[in-house]
């Protein structure tokens, strides 16, 4: 016995939602927890005297104060710039290493142990070791960030490229395709998705790579201006660079995310 198969209740109503409505249900969990945290935040402000913890308010009053010093903007800016370049360093060498683990069984027993062994190291202990090498200044923290980076985007790049159908591939070169027209036209489109979900991980870590830096390594982002309020005893002004940092972290994650949808629903075409 046949029959039409329909779509579930649910299903429906969600496709005939607007973009707009469909996107605060998603955000509307966030939200709910947002609020939350600050209540439970505010509560513990009242607890503790504010060098331990300001009050909410009193970290905003420090964040339109820190806006109007001219301070933060550029400082963002710095730090932005030092992750972006991490990444793009990052993504430079992480791509043809990790096509080169795929097609390779050599080089894949002999680098995969490394690069998982890799991991163990803390970004605080190689940043001294760079620094002897290459010497203060905004590139070296921007190879701090590149090593950060690095491994998310090997391991989802060759997680894509291992998952590709390989009969697919098979009839590509049977069809006369050669590795450049195969990596152009079915690798790179079909393994997109997974680069770029390695590149949302990676952006977060880029951040964290270029603030460790700044600690250590000297610069005007961030970082510097948290070490600076630090020293300074300014809690609240700590807490309103913090949030700064996250909120810069999340839209950088939030673009790659976007992306990745993009290439998903190209690729499916």
């Amino acid at each position: 016995m046949t029959g039409s198969t329909r779509p579930h209740p649910a299903m429906r109503r969600d496709s005939t939602r607007s973009p707009v409505t469909r996107a605060l249900t998603t955000a509307l969990p966030a939200l709910l927890l947002a609020l939350a945290l600050l209540a439970v935040w505010a509560w513990g402000a009242t607890r503790v005297g504010p060098l331990l913890l300001p009050a909410p308010t009193a970290v905003v009053t420090a964040l339109v104060e820190l806006a109007g010093t001219g301070d933060l903007w550029p400082a963002v800016s710095a730090t932005g710039g030092v992750a972006a370049q991490g990444v793009a360093l990052a993504v430079v060498v992480a791509l043809p290493l990790a096509w080169t683990i795929v097609h390779s069984r050599r080089a894949s027993a002999a680098l995969e142990p490394y690069l998982a062994a890799s991991q163990a190291v803390p970004a605080v202990a190689i940043a001294p070791l760079l620094v002897l090498w290459f010497g203060y200044g905004p590139g070296t923290t921007a190879l701090l960030a590149a090593l950060l980076v690095f491994f998310p985007i090997v391991i989802t790049t060759a997680l894509g490229l291992r998952d590709l159908d390989r009969e697919v591939l098979a009839a590509a070169r049977v069809d006369g395709a050669g590795t450049w027209r195969l990596l152009r036209h079915i690798e790179a489109p079909l393994a997109l998705g997974q680069v770029l979900a390695g590149l949302r991980a990676g952006v977060a870590l880029a951040m964290t790579g270029a603030v460790v830096g700044e600690f250590v390594i000297g610069g005007r982002g961030l970082g510097q201006l948290l070490e600076t309020q630090r020293t300074r005893g300014d809690t609240a002004g700590l807490f309103a660079t913090l949030v700064v940092l996250t909120a810069t972290a999340m839209t950088a994650y939030l673009l790659v995310r976007l992306l990745e949808r993009r290439a998903v629903s190209m690729a499916g075409r």
